[in-house]
């Protein structure tokens, strides 16, 4: 309240101000004209003529004055659209004051109208920029002295740049200062934009910011695309400078370019693979009034996938979610978000059958994606009866309250660690599979299983890992030099496990398509880029080694799945595996006994049923 009140005093002394500036300036357009055209003494006539018409003047032209909104304007950040208003604002006052002094009969000389304009305009002008450029005098001479400013170089020298550079330089609070430009357009080289220099294109970016001594680097090409973006992006983490970039060219169409609105590089933004494009309308079309759960719906998945079901229109959704820290979350996010949706969040594990069916009784979701799942690979090594009883069970669990209570469509979540199998996490999820299509023959629910790889950005991905051990001052442990993974945004691996639940007919097992595989240690390296340090000068690397269950590279298909196409070249369809579902159903009803006797040798049983799985120590 404080503040408010605080801001508001504020504003009343500036519009207060600009009033009796407005008074001095009305005054000495009249009587400054008359000074002026008879240079010197006024004339005793034309004095008491405009003694006549002053009081009048003065009320017009304040009311013309706030028509135009003269008093409304921040000024430090006063345009093209402010001067105008001046210049109208002047011209009809003077109009004005000439009517006036025709009707009440006291004309003045026809010269002193143009005077009157003139001094009209300068005053208007004057108290209304001379704000700007104490402004600017107190940020270039007074503000040096108490601190130094960060030096900035803006690559675009578009309109996006322009308004970064108007904004940086309108602001005190900053301590920023935008030094030049490198464009790739050479059109622009050696030309100024208020009046900072465009030096160049990216051939000279490493030079110029040596010699210009540039700590910050804003990348203003919001209409790039993502492989243009990329070159740019990884020419300008060379320079060991800090780096944001402006988001979107959505922002620049709505005029709505912000320093707020710069966000800091990602690795992501270095691949330089384009946004996947999902067909939004067969997504809306099969979620729209429908019953939807999401268990696991607190995790890094399953949260994004409440947040795009939420805004398809679902009839109802409903969070499940045995952590209720991250169920909490995404709750307090959707509810702000959609306040009218119809949303249940309720804290259960879907290793409870009774609690699983009673959830499924009392809401018949039509569509449950199924995310529930432990998935750090190393943990589950040194826990694998948890993973079984969790993954497999919890997964079962799911499966037949499904069928039991008529969902029509079921989507598992799985992993490119399924195929062929190093690690229980992986061995554990391909049961889930199997479980998935078994039950898909047999029930009138349609179930398929969507498998992707690693997601950037995820619970327990290396990218969070990575950051936190540079800001440490390192070191960055990398397992092997030569690892690679699939990498895709949570919200684009999302967008196609929805999409690929529109596709579904049962049996299927989608495969995203993830593009072009990532080595691990390039990762790590362009992230200590970004940070502005140099990797193994200033932030060490280490290799610690190959982790318990981990590969070197992971594998999207099976050799005996095959591959077959979907309407979207991103998701395709991985032939079904032929097995005894009997004797697959026989050996979980053991594996749940060796489970739940947590013994030390579940790993053999788990080979029995998965015999793709090739564990490192059996």
């Amino acid at each position: 309240m404080g503040d408010v009140i605080k801001v508001d005093k504020q504003k009343a002394l500036r519009v207060f101000g600009l009033f009796i500036a407005d008074i001095f300036t009305i005054i000495l357009s009249v009587y400054g004209a008359l000074v002026l055209r008879f240079n010197g003494p006024i004339e005793t006539m034309y004095l008491q003529r405009a003694n006549s018409i002053i009081i009048p003047i003065l009320i017009v032209c304040y009311g013309i004055l706030y028509a135009f909104e003269m008093y409304k304007g921040i000024w430090k950040y006063a345009s093209i659209a402010e001067l105008w208003n001046i210049i109208f604002s002047s011209i009809t006052s003077t109009l004005a004051i000439i009517v006036i002094s025709y009707i009440t009969g006291n004309t003045l000389p026809a010269s002193c109208y143009l005077m009157i304009l003139a001094i009209f305009l300068l005053g208007l002008c004057g108290s209304r920029y001379s704000y700007r450029l104490i402004r600017m005098f107190r940020r270039e001479y007074m503000g040096n002295k108490t601190r130094e400013k960060e030096r900035v170089l803006i690559y675009g020298a578009g309109s996006a740049g322009e308004k970064i550079l108007r904004e940086i330089t309108n602001s005190t609070g900053l301590h920023k200062e935008v030094v030049c430009f490198i464009d790739d357009d050479d059109n622009k080289w050696a030309r100024k934009i208020h009046n900072v220099r465009i030096k160049g294109g990216r051939d000279i970016l490493k030079l110029v910011c040596k010699e210009e001594k540039i700590d910050e680097i804003i990348v203003a090409m919001p209409a790039a695309n993502h492989k243009k973006l990329a070159e740019v992006l990884n020419a300008c983490k060379e320079t060991k400078c800090r780096l944001k970039r402006v988001p979107g060219y959505y922002q620049i169409l709505n005029g709505d370019v912000h320093l707020s609105d710069l966000k800091d590089v990602e690795v992501q933004d270095l691949l330089g693979r384009d946004q996947i494009e999902v067909n939004l309308s067969e997504i809306m079309e099969y979620v729209k009034d429908k019953v939807v759960m999401v268990t696991g719906g607190g995790g890094s998945i399953g949260s994004e996938l409440c947040r795009q079901i939420a805004a398809s229109n679902p009839k109802q959704l409903i969070i499940v979610d045995i952590y209720e820290n991250n169920a909490y979350d995404i709750q307090l996010e959707l509810k702000d978000k959609y306040p009218h949706l119809n949303l249940e969040t309720l804290i259960a594990s879907v290793r409870n059958t009774d609690k699983v069916n009673h959830l499924f009784e009392q809401y018949h979701p039509d569509i449950v994606y199924h995310a529930a799942a432990h998935k750090h690979v190393p943990l589950m090594e040194d826990s694998p009866c948890e993973a079984v009883k969790n993954n497999v069970f919890g997964t079962l669990n799911v499966v037949r309250a499904a069928d039991k209570y008529g969902t029509k469509r079921f989507i598992l979540i799985s992993t490119d660690k399924a195929v062929n199998p190093t690690n229980v996490m992986g061995a554990t999820k391909r049961m889930c599979e199997m479980i998935v299509q078994s039950y898909n023959k047999k029930s009138n629910t349609e179930y398929v299983a969507v498998r992707f790889g690693n997601v950037l950005g995820s619970n327990g991905s290396v990218i969070p890992l990575f950051k936190k051990q540079i800001k440490a001052g390192g070191p960055v442990t990398v397992t092997h030099p030569d690892i690679i993974r699939y990498f895709m945004t949570i919200p684009e691996a999302v967008s196609l496990v929805l999409q690929a639940g529109a596709y579904a007919k049962g049996g299927e097992i989608f495969v995203l398509d993830m593009g072009e595989p990532v080595k691990i240690d390039d990762m790590a390296r362009n992230l200590i880029k970004l940070s502005g340090y140099e990797p193994d000068i200033d932030i060490k690397i280490e290799y610690t080694g190959l982790r318990p269950g981990e590969k070197l590279y992971e594998e999207l298909l099976m050799k005996e799945e095959g591959m077959q196409d979907t309407p979207n070249k991103l998701i395709h369809i991985g032939k079904p595996i032929e097995l005894d579902e009997e004797k697959f159903f026989n050996q979980l009803v053991h594996l749940k006994e060796v489970a739940y006797q947590d013994s030390t040798d579940i790993r053999k049983n788990i080979k029995e049923i998965v015999d793709t799985y090739q564990p490192q120590n059996l």
